[in-house]
């Protein structure tokens, strides 16, 4: 009945092959890819305990020894770089994916259902969108108090409704499509059609934007941290380490200028990869 787009990518091989040719979406794939390898084993790359304390080497420059150079606390900034990742990917993850669920669930039912819920919808969009998206978050972290867990809670009460209206949107476009009224007519239910034909051709602008905001959050969650309402010291967190760093900029530049390259890398990451998969699940005329 419905042609999702991403059953037309994965039964078309050509189209993975056209995609991997192109220099941007391949860098994404890498960047992403090797920075998952940081985040999952750390460890393993790492070239010294990322707490281990060592009076005797503090603010030292880069060095063979230590190629980002070490901290205030003569900490290895290298092993807490990649020991960052973890955290910062996190970030990525956990504080898109909740919005992403609520927010294409409702954005479907408000589509399809249209009347007084896309009303309310509305009324809550304009509530929300009035104020900044950070200073939103950083109210409500205010409120329920730092650390990750509250973070990722205040992005997700604020961050719902953006992919909520992008789906609303979608879902309406394709309720003109021949196939959404083939269904109504062929009395499927409500269910059906908005969880298995509506919803798969609907989905491919949220995931493109799902990737962007990846990126969002890991500077989201980095700013939060520089603040002092994200990840708390002394876990290795990229915004926390810019912060440890930013009294000492001009006599131990290394401390704030090696994560804040590291975010700058992973944010170019996702949104390569964000370009690539657009291109890649654009349908084909």
């Amino acid at each position: 009945m419905s042609d999702a787009t991403f059953n037309s990518v994965a039964q078309n091989p050509s189209r993975w092959r056209q995609a991997l040719r192109k220099p941007g979406f391949v860098a994404g794939l890498m960047i992403i890819g090797f920075s998952i390898m940081l985040a999952v084993f750390p460890g393993a790359f790492a070239p010294y305990d990322p707490n281990a304390i060592d009076y005797l080497a503090v603010r030292q420059p880069p060095s063979w020894a230590h190629p980002f150079g070490t901290d205030l606390l003569g900490r290895d900034s290298l092993s807490r770089v990649i020991w960052a990742y973890q955290v910062n990917m996190q970030m990525a993850v956990f504080a898109t994916v909740f919005a992403l669920v609520i927010g294409v669930v409702v954005g479907a039912l408000v589509g399809y259902y249209r009347g007084i819920a896309d009303l309310i919808f509305g009324r809550v969009v304009d509530a929300v969108i009035t104020f900044p998206f950070l200073v939103l978050v950083i109210a409500v972290v205010a409120v329920l108090g730092p650390g990750l867990i509250n973070m990722y809670i205040a992005i997700t009460v604020v961050g719902w409704v953006y992919y909520a209206r992008l789906m609303r949107a979608e879902v309406i476009a394709q309720m003109g499509n021949d196939y959404a009224a083939a269904g109504i007519v062929m009395g499927y239910s409500d269910r059906r059609i908005i969880f298995r034909h509506l919803l798969p051709n609907a989905i491919t602008p949220v995931i493109v934007y799902w990737m962007t905001d990846m990126a969002l959050a890991i500077l989201l969650g980095s700013s939060l941290g520089y603040l002092g309402l994200g990840a708390q010291p002394p876990q290795a967190e990229w915004g926390v380490l810019i912060a440890e760093g930013r009294n000492f900029i001009s006599t131990a530049w290394w401390l704030s200028l090696m994560p804040g390259i590291a975010i700058v890398l992973t944010g170019l990451g996702f949104s390569l990869l964000g370009d690539g998969l657009a291109d890649l699940l654009r349908p084909r005329g």
